[in-house]
This record gives structure tokens, C-alpha cells and sequence, in this order.
């Protein structure tokens, strides 16, 4: 096995990179890659220690919450909180915003996250995942609608893979997008990817085509049109897990396209904007890609609630926006 830089160096790298850093985001991404160890092996062992099948709650979108979405929810939430530089929390499991009391309280970052994406997954042993955005916090008191912004705000944005190897990747100030590999005897992740760049057009496309029923004509004609080479006179490969994650990931390296699109009587979709468009979309921005709801950017949105939904079609920026004139 050959190790080279540890996401813990790279970060402080960053740091020393940046006069005038005052260390706070470089301790806080620790705090992040500390999660992503723990949830790692709780999705690893899961089977192990009976935290497969769901949980016998609900999330506030009335989604049936697997207990390993409840425990990853837990362990997200204890990191962020004890690095004493997180005020506020929003997840994909909680109704209302956390807010951090004691040293929290004057703490400078707000954390959205989905503690584990995908989490339906996990009995059936396919990739899932933790996604996670992160803001200067602005809010002047606690009203949920301060903590709202475009996701072009970000100061730094990402996901964990908990998949065949456990793999971080981060989009961070100016710094491109770089992918860690977990060394699980180790418990270090090690710089595997670095300054990770999308391919201009892809040969794939990914999306749900058992829900062409309920497209508008539209978006069933784009996806035909991806399935029969009619893009660009290229011919696509389908390629679709069902994992926001895996699916994302492998368009990030491979090129492509994802699409989740609106439907006739839901056409806000299905995918949050705030703590899975968002942070997905400044990864992929980040690495020469795009992200578009269909018509508009999916950076400079603004959402009306924390839980909002959005359509998105996201990958390579020519495929991207082959997709948008498409579809407008």
C-alpha cells in the first residue's frame, strides 16, 4: 500500500497557502472527515450489529427513515457540533434548524447536510452517501428563513462515498476538486484524486426512466434523444443506480450527465436544493461541470424553505446545456 498526502496535511496546506487564514474552515473540514470515518463504519458494520431495516419514523418530507439514516444523523450532527465552530445545523432528517448552544453559539459556519443519501440502499448492500454544504454563518437570531441563501455562497462543499472504499471529495475556496481515499487500517483518508476534472461531454446519461409517464413532452423527448445518440450525434450509454451519490460520482469522473426532472403533478422533483443540489452543483462547478434546474442555475436559486425541491440536471457543461435549451 502507498500513501501520500492526508486530507489532515492538505488542509493545512490550504491554510498555509492563505495569509490571513484564521485556521477555522481547516479545523472544521477535520471535523467533517471525522464523520465520514465514524458513518463509514457504522454503514460497514451494519449488518453486524442489526442497524439494517428501517427505523419506524418519518423525516419531515414523510420519508420512512432507515435506523442507519438516524444513527449517520446522530453522528453528523456530534461532529459539527463539537468542533465549537457550527451555530447551526440544517439535515435532511430534522424539521426545524439545530442550533449549537454554549461555544456554538458565536461560532461563524451554518452546516447543511443529508446525513446518508441514498439510505434505501443500504440492505441491498449498493453505495450510499453523506452530502454536506457549508456557509459563513450570517443569521442575526433564530429565524430559519436567515439561514436561506443562493448556493454560490458556499465556502466549501462535498460528499462522502460509503461505497466498494470510503471516498471524500471536497470542493474548497479556490481549490479545485480534490478526492481522499479512506485507509480503513489506517483511519486516515489519503489524497487519491486530485484536482478532479469533468469531461466536457460524456458518454452516458443517467436517469429514471421507469417515471417517463409522468414527463412532460419535453423532457421525454430530451431523454430520448440522449438514449437514441440524437445529442451532439453521439450515441449514450443508460447508466443509473439509484444512488444520488454513485450516480453523481461516476459522472463526476466519467462525464455524462445526471438527470432528476420535475414531474407533471410534482415539478419541483424530488432532490432538496439546500443539502443535495446545492452541494453537488459547487462540486461539479468547481470541476469544469454545470448545474441547471432545467432553466436556471442551480447556485444562484434562492429557496423559500429549508426543504425545498428542485429538478436537476448535472455533469459535464456542454451536456448540461444541451439539456437546458432543450427544455426551456
Amino acid at each position: 500500500m502507498k500513501f501520500g498526502t492526508t486530507f489532515t496535511a492538505w488542509v493545512l496546506r490550504q491554510q498555509r497557502d492563505h495569509p490571513g487564514a484564521r485556521g477555522e474552515l481547516s479545523t472544521l473540514l477535520t471535523h467533517v472527515a471525522l464523520a465520514a470515518r465514524t458513518i463509514a463504519f457504522q454503514v460497514a458494520t451494519a449488518s453486524l450489529a442489526g442497524h439494517t431495516g428501517q427505523a419506524g419514523t418519518s423525516n419531515v418530507q414523510g420519508e420512512e427513515q432507515a435506523k442507519l439514516d438516524v444513527i449517520a444523523d446522530q453522528l453528523f450532527c456530534e461532529a459539527m457540533s463539537h468542533s465549537g465552530l457550527v451555530c447551526t445545523l440544517v439535515s435532511e432528517e430534522r424539521e426545524e434548524p439545530s442550533w449549537v448552544t454554549g461555544e456554538g453559539e458565536k461560532a461563524r459556519y451554518t452546516v447543511f447536510y443529508d446525513p446518508l443519501d441514498g439510505s434505501s440502499n443500504i440492505d441491498v448492500n449498493v453505495t450510499v452517501g453523506t452530502i454536506f454544504g457549508i456557509y459563513r454563518h450570517r443569521a442575526t437570531g433564530r429565524r430559519a428563513e436567515e439561514l436561506l441563501r443562493p448556493g454560490v455562497e458556499q465556502v466549501a462543499a462535498g460528499y462522502v462515498m460509503y461505497g466498494a472504499s470510503t471516498i471524500l471529495v471536497l470542493a474548497a475556496g479556490d481549490s479545485g476538486v480534490q478526492g481522499f481515499t479512506l485507509a480503513p487500517g489506517v483511519g486516515e483518508f489519503f489524497l487519491t484524486h486530485a484536482d478532479m476534472t469533468m469531461p466536457e461531454r460524456g458518454k452516458t446519461y443517467s436517469v429514471n426512466e421507469s417515471r417517463t409517464p409522468h414527463w412532460d413532452e419535453k423532457t421525454k423527448s430530451l431523454v430520448r434523444d440522449f438514449r437514441d445518440g440524437q445529442v451532439e450525434g453521439s450515441e449514450r450509454s443508460a447508466r443509473y443506480v439509484g444512488s444520488l451519490i454513485a450516480d453523481f460520482h461516476r459522472t463526476l469522473l466519467k462525464g455524462g450527465i445526471f438527470m432528476y426532472p420535475g414531474e407533471t403533478e410534482k415539478p419541483q422533483g424530488k432532490l432538496r436544493l439546500m443539502y443535495e443540489a446545492n452541494p453537488l452543483a459547487f462540486v461539479a462547478e468547481r470541476a469544469g461541470g454545470a448545474a441547471h434546474d432545467g432553466r436556471d442555475r442551480i447556485l444562484t436559486k434562492s429557496a423559500k424553505t429549508l426543504h425545498e425541491r428542485t429538478p436537476l440536471y448535472i455533469g459535464s457543461k456542454a451536456d448540461v446545456e444541451s439539456a437546458r435549451k432543450a427544455l426551456v
